[in-house]
């Protein structure tokens, strides 16, 4: 089994920013927000005092008041893991709860439990999730499927209305100028807008948007073309037109399906970015037939895409009442009927389709959940491994501190390290565009003179979301 040349992170080393932070700032504020949500729930259900009340959901009185005191102890599990949490305690086993992975999760722990390695200070970053927290609902009767990050998802995407209409009016426009577009040169311009898009709209992660006001969530979404030129200068690694050179080697022959996989990181605003570019590549390209996305099977890490997401945000899209109706024109909402009307109908021929939908796909879906970084993909997940190697291209996102510790592992890698190094045992297995902003303290592919430079300009660069990279990575026949 590969071992990264440098140490884990240290959860309490406060020079690292990012996981010192979130363990101390953002994990406590994301589980307060978990308790008050659950507990609203049950007061709205409790509100008029009355059995019908507490029957008005169709369960019945017996099942509502089993569904109140298991949304209580849930709650009260909750609040104790908080308190286990700040003070340092000992990570608890992954009970046995019917979902995937709990003895590989319980195996690791032991694992560090042998070297002091299991508390919530200091135990690697791969482990210091939220799994413990699904168990808490998935051994319930009536919460199993409960998704208590959903309410927040939806809230936080309701107010991108107005990047999602300027989005449907630039597709719009690309439309109506198609023919024009068939040469590869024009193609590369709008690709790089699409990659930063794609990019910048990977800042809307609610870990981060705790306790943002909509203004300020607005500011994260500008990705129009004045934005995105302006932001260049904050692009560290540019790949842009190295993937862009690879995409055109995809010449189209007869039979050939070239397949554009993404793995999918935060719903909403992000997730529809991730939804237009894929409409590009398969509408505006030559190069690709099929867009394969890849989302959490389980709740993840507050804003990760599960499977109901992806499909409710696309419901949400074609809703006239979903979004303010004062955010935009008339001429707008219509950009985004049709768009959205043409995604659906991607969806039925399957030009667009979901990984969990295809043979074999709920399996390898569980990896993106599982414990272990991405470069053990080919010995944890050899089905899902052999899928993505067929692929022309994976599109990983990611900018959390989950989709950073899992693609390159939780390490200490030197800023300079080169990110095929970082990639580990996947480098080569796929060609691999990775999109992400600067939200955690693994940082690799700077210049180490650049980040010296920063280092003094901004101690924050690494986990601010100010800065990004878009890295290419070759397949071992192409390098």
């Amino acid at each position: 089994m590969f071992e990264a040349p440098f140490p884990p992170h240290d959860l309490q080393d406060k020079n690292r920013l990012g996981r010192y932070e979130t363990l101390v700032l953002h994990w406590p504020a994301i589980i307060t927000n978990l308790v008050d949500h659950i507990h609203r729930l049950i007061d709205g259900t409790l509100a008029a005092g009355s059995d019908d009340t507490l029957a008005s959901d169709g369960l019945g009185e017996a099942a509502a008041h089993l569904k109140i005191s298991e949304g209580k102890e849930i709650i009260s599990k909750v609040i104790r893991l908080k308190h286990r949490m700040e003070s340092d305690q000992e990570l608890e086993r992954i009970p046995e709860d019917g979902e995937f992975y709990v003895d590989e999760y319980n195996s690791e722990i032991e694992k560090l439990a042998q070297v002091g390695k299991n508390t919530w200070f200091v135990v690697p970053w791969l482990f210091a999730e939220y799994r413990l927290i699904r168990s808490y609902f998935k051994q319930t009767t009536h919460w199993a499927d409960f998704d208590p990050f959903r309410t927040k998802k939806e809230e936080t995407f309701r107010n991108s209305a107005t990047a999602v209409y300027q989005i449907a009016t630039m597709m719009h426009d690309m439309d109506s100028e198609k023919d024009s577009l068939a040469d590869p040169t024009k193609l590369l311009v709008l690709f790089k807008e699409m990659v930063q898009m794609c990019l910048w709209g990977n800042a809307t992660d609610l870990s981060f948007l705790i306790h943002l006001a909509p203004s300020d969530i607005e500011k994260f979404q500008e990705v129009g073309r004045d934005a995105q030129r302006a932001r260049k200068e904050y692009i560290l690694k540019d790949d842009q037109e190295i993937a862009w050179e690879h995409v055109k080697s995809l010449q189209p022959r007869a039979g050939l399906v070239a397949q554009c996989d993404f793995v999918l990181d935060n719903a909403g605003f992000e997730l529809f970015t991730d939804l237009v570019f894929a409409d590009f590549l398969v509408t505006h390209t030559p190069y690709f037939s099929t867009v394969v996305f890849h989302p959490k099977l389980i709740p993840w890490f507050v804003s990760d895409v599960t499977p109901a997401d992806f499909y409710r945000t696309i419901q949400s899209l074609s809703s006239p009442t979903f979004f303010n109706k004062t955010a935009t024109t008339a001429e707008s909402a219509g950009h985004l009927k049709e768009m959205v009307e043409r995604w659906e109908r991607y969806l039925r021929e399957g030009v667009f389709c979901l990984s969990t939908a295809l043979e074999g796909g709920q399996k390898k879906t569980q990896f993106w959940t599982g414990p272990w970084p991405y470069w053990y993909m080919e010995d944890k997940a050899n089905e899902l491994w052999r899928s993505l190697s067929e692929s022309s291209l994976v599109i990983i996102k990611g900018g959390s501190f989950v989709e950073c510790y899992r693609l390159t592992g939780d390490v200490k890698w030197p800023v300079s390290t080169p990110f095929a190094t970082a990639l580990g045992p996947l480098t080569g297995s796929f060609p691999l565009l990775s999109l992400r902003t600067n939200k955690s303290d693994v940082v690799v592919g700077v210049p180490q003179d650049v980040a010296d430079r920063l280092d003094k300009k901004d101690k924050r660069w690494k986990v601010n979301g100010k800065y990004a990279a878009s890295v290419f990575c070759e397949t071992s026949g192409e390098q």
